[in-house]
């Protein structure tokens, strides 16, 4: 059995970290702080996963969120 790497993400995970930090730029854009944003974000984790894997643009998962 292989030993698991541990502190080490895997390339998906780092670009949906990469979205995600995207998306907060945008909802900072639209009035939220980056504290709000990234309490938004975290709160709502998976739904903003599901955006991700669905293939939605930051910038579209902000206006989605703010809708």
């Amino acid at each position: 059995m292989a030993k698991k790497q541990q502190g080490k993400l895997d390339e998906e995970t780092l670009a949906l970290l990469a979205w995600c930090a995207e998306v907060e730029t945008h909802l900072v854009a639209a009035g939220a702080t980056e504290a709000e944003a990234q309490e938004h974000i975290e709160e709502q984790a998976e739904w903003y996963t599901d955006q991700f894997f669905d293939g939605l643009t930051p910038e579209e998962a902000a206006k989605a969120a703010l809708a």
